[in-house]
């Protein structure tokens, strides 16, 4: 997800930032986190008071009289809308850890409201570069030689700043021009103090009554911990670029950076340099006298070439990351986040395109546990019934007439509120698809991301490409087999149903929703008498004691009595929640 790329234009534009604003004596803003030796007490304060401040927010929401004027759907979304501004800001505040966690969080439209994920797709570096003293030190010490023997020249003004680190453009002695990628200063060390501070709001959150239900923050935690730390390694990097680079040496029209190995460590790596147009800027792609009409299906050909034929694919296309050549090659850039579909999830993804093909919302349920996508719980129907509602509305249109936004965004809408948990991966897909699709759109107008994808849907359909070479009619059979067996075997379960009736083994729970209704609100009305009873006393009591003059002993009763008083009025409300329940 980093900013810094091979692209000197792309890079200026992702970050927001002219080269001159990254010289360091400029007026930018000062940022606590921003030096090489950390307090930890500083940063504990400054990430708890973030998440104190954001439950409050959150808490606030839910509560109709903090209105103005009276509640409505409209305040609640303008409200959200703020907060989100205000989270994108504080997470800028708060530095790259938060930065980088909150670009992973915009991907996650299954886990946030629809206003928090577009603010925090918003979410780009501003920050400013360290010096170029700084860069020579980590440059020779991890080379092991001084910066004028590994370069011929190195321009000493960055190309581009960005939380995790920067680019030079610098010369081999050879001649050949490269970007040299340089990690920030301490880096390490404040991923290890926030990393350990977020395993606690993690805690936090999975303890909460409201927030950690149905929801595994530990394990989002450790989605993010993964990719945070590998994000941080400049050679792991190096060799996602090479991997990506190999499997597209049969493509012409793709092109990728090489990597010098000879100048790369974990917090250096040095590529090829490949100048190009960025993907968005249209009219100079016009005025070079490409067809954007045929780079918006290079560029979807390329992510579905990715998916589908190696499974390991760009986990952040966004327009920085893509240029193009003059020739009219694609140049992908900036390899530290990527995504790997396994063969085993492909054979499970197959279940479930089975299941929305016949718009059987069981399979698709049952193929989506199977997945870690669903979390099952104690009553599946509401799930299943939204599923088959989507099934339902899905299939109307043929599928290339279908929008990757509109799937992903109904989707989205299911998975939010329900016991979902979108694997990383999964999001991932989503988002770089939706991504395409509109860098596609602003190439051409009429573009269709899904008529692309249809010959390579139909490949599947057809012929998996996994290693067991399983066809539509091995699934076919695999699933006739699964029917037969059940129904064979149909008769000797309900034989045994009847036996273990007859033996008494087999226990029948009824639920009558209105006598558990009569008995919740029993429960709650005899807690709130109760409270009434000491709210009573100590009204009475801080009453006498004024009276009698005793003014700090009455204002002591008033302030406990403000406990039970508090107490009683969640009551009612959650009385009025009962009522509305059953």
């Amino acid at each position: 997800m980093s900013a810094v790329s091979s692209n000197p234009e792309a890079l200026l534009d992702s970050n927001s930032s002219e080269r001159s604003h990254l010289k360091i004596e400029t007026g930018s803003k000062s940022y606590r986190w921003n030096q090489k030796n950390y307090s930890v007490t500083r940063r504990r304060i400054d990430i708890w008071l973030f998440v104190f401040t954001l439950s409050f927010k959150l808490w606030r929401n839910n509560r109709q009289w903090t209105y103005s004027g009276g509640y409505s759907e409209a305040k609640l979304a303008e409200r959200r809308k703020a907060q989100a501004i205000w989270i994108r800001e504080s997470l800028l505040e708060l530095g790259p850890t938060f930065i980088k966690a909150g670009q992973l969080f915009s991907t996650r439209a299954d886990l946030f409201a629809s206003e928090y994920v577009e603010e925090l797709s918003k979410l780009q570096d501003r920050v400013p570069a360290f010096s170029y003293e700084q860069v020579c030190a980590i440059i020779e010490e991890d080379l092991g030689k001084p910066i004028t023997k590994l370069f011929r020249k190195f321009d000493p003004i960055p190309l581009a700043a960005a939380s995790l680190g920067q680019v030079h453009k610098a010369q081999l002695h050879n001649g050949e021009e490269v970007v040299t990628k340089v990690q920030r200063p301490g880096l390490k060390k404040l991923f290890t103090i926030d990393l350990g501070i977020l395993k606690q709001i993690a805690r936090y959150f999975q303890n909460h009554p409201r927030w950690g239900k149905g929801r595994d923050w530990l394990g989002i935690y450790g989605e993010c911990y993964r990719i945070l730390w590998e994000e941080t390694d400049y050679l792991n990097e190096g060799r996602n670029a090479d991997t990506f680079r190999r499997n597209f040496r049969q493509e012409d029209w793709v092109k990728v950076p090489r990597v010098y190995w000879r100048y790369a460590s974990p917090r250096v790596l040095t590529l090829e340099y490949l100048p190009g147009i960025k993907i968005s800027h249209y009219e100079a792609i016009e005025a070079a006298g490409l067809d954007r009409k045929l780079l918006a299906r290079l560029g979807a050909k390329a992510y579905l070439h990715q998916l589908l034929n190696n499974g390991f694919f760009h986990a952040d296309p966004h327009p920085g990351n893509i240029a193009v050549s003059g020739d009219g090659s694609l140049i992908f850039y900036d390899f530290g986040m990527m995504g790997q579909i396994k063969s085993n999830i492909r054979e499970k993804l197959m279940d479930t395109l089975f299941g929305i093909a016949q718009k059987n919302s069981d399979l698709v349920v049952n193929s989506l546990i199977d997945l870690g996508a669903l979390v099952p719980t104690g009553d599946m129907t509401p799930v299943r019934r939204s599923i088959q509602y989507m099934l339902d509305n899905f299939m109307d249109k043929p599928f290339e007439e279908q929008s990757i936004d509109a799937i992903s965004e109904d989707l989205y809408d299911i998975a939010y509120g329900q016991p979902f948990r979108f694997p990383a991966t999964f999001t991932f897909v989503m988002r770089a698809f939706s991504t395409l699709e509109g860098v596609g759109k602003g190439l051409d107008p009429n573009f269709n991301f899904m008529e692309v994808a249809q010959p390579f849907a139909m490949q599947i359909m057809t012929n998996s490409n996994d290693s067991s070479g399983n066809t539509i009619l091995d699934e076919l059979g695999r699933q006739a087999a699964q029917v037969s067996s059940t129904a064979l075997g149909l008769p000797r379960r309900i034989e045994d149903t009847i036996d273990k009736l007859e033996r008494g083994d087999l226990r029948v729970r009824v639920r009558s929703l209105e006598s558990e209704r009569v008995l919740r609100r029993l429960s709650a009305i005899q807690l709130g008498t109760n409270y009434t009873l000491i709210l009573s006393t100590l009204i009475l009591s801080a009453t006498l004691l004024l009276v009698n003059g005793y003014k700090i002993e009455a204002v002591i009763a008033v302030a406990i009595a403000l406990i039970p008083g508090w107490s009683l009025l969640r009551l009612w409300k959650r009385l009025d929640r009962i009522d509305r329940m059953f």
